[in-house]
């Protein structure tokens, strides 16, 4: 009786469940996957449609704002992001975090960011900037590569061993200035020293004249689930400065971040 029970219950909510509206948010998904655009062709490829049916799908995506067409390639546009950020900025946890990261930042008059992991990306979720002017800018819902920010690699430091191998296998890790990683092997061995040590500096990885350094921020259970980094220009401190001045304020500050799951 009580697996016919359950047997009904679940034909109920399947009955519920919009087929088209979740083959349409796995589109999203494939699109997002691939920033650079796909086409339509790559597109039915990747989600197991015909061609037509991707059609309708990435069109209406198109006229409803989510996506835009360039020539034959499709892309995610910048309305989800705005979405996400909403939804981020409204999320408890950052709300908590907020005030350690201003005081963080007017501490050293530099940017306090916080972010999670997002496939072979940082995700910015909350963020205190500075007045000091950086080339790069920066937000809520920003995505960075993993591999070349110190966030990225704080973030990557919590993967198990073949979560790690996957992303080393798939990641696309380009060398934006002469100090980035891009071997394998090599960021496999910063990874291992970062989950050491408990923080990871990017120097000038990303761009020249900017250097990061990040901890983790744990949940109740241990689990690295967000980074916090301060970001500077390299003219204003040095690595060794960093590592004294910065870091155990910023540890500091990620302590009492966590204190917030300790209270749910």
């Amino acid at each position: 009786m009580t697996v016919r029970t359950e047997s009904i219950e679940s034909a109920d909510r399947a009955r519920d469940h919009v087929g088209s509206l979740m083959k349409g948010l796995g589109v999203m998904e494939i699109l997002a996957a691939h920033p650079s655009g796909l086409t339509l062709t790559e597109t039915a490829e990747e989600a197991g449609l015909t061609r037509a049916g991707a059609r309708r799908f990435l069109l209406t995506l198109v006229a409803a704002g989510y996506a835009t067409q360039n020539g034959r390639r499709f892309q995610l546009s910048s309305r989800l992001l705005a979405l996400a950020r909403i939804w981020l900025q409204g999320t408890p946890i950052w709300s908590f975090a907020e005030p350690f990261m201003r005081q963080l930042s007017a501490i050293f008059n530099e940017s306090c960011s916080a972010a999670i992991l997002a496939g072979e990306d940082v995700v910015y979720v909350a963020r205190a900037p500075s007045r000091a002017i950086l080339s790069v800018t920066l937000h809520v819902g920003t995505r960075l590569p993993a591999y070349c920010t110190s966030m990225g690699k704080v973030l990557l430091s919590g993967l198990d061993g073949n979560q790690l191998a996957a992303f080393l296998d798939k990641a696309d890790m380009k060398p934006n200035t002469p100090k980035t990683i891009t071997d394998p092997a090599q960021l496999r061995e910063a990874i291992e020293k970062i989950r050491r040590e408990g923080f990871a500096v990017a120097d000038e990885e990303l761009e020249l004249g900017l250097r990061s350094i990040a901890v983790p921020i744990h949940d109740g259970t241990g689990r690295i689930v967000a980074a916090l980094n301060v970001s500077t220009q390299t003219a204003r401190f040095s690595v060794a400065e960093m590592k004294r001045e910065i870091l155990p304020r910023l540890k500091d500050a990620a302590a009492r971040i966590e204190d917030y799951f300790l209270v749910q």
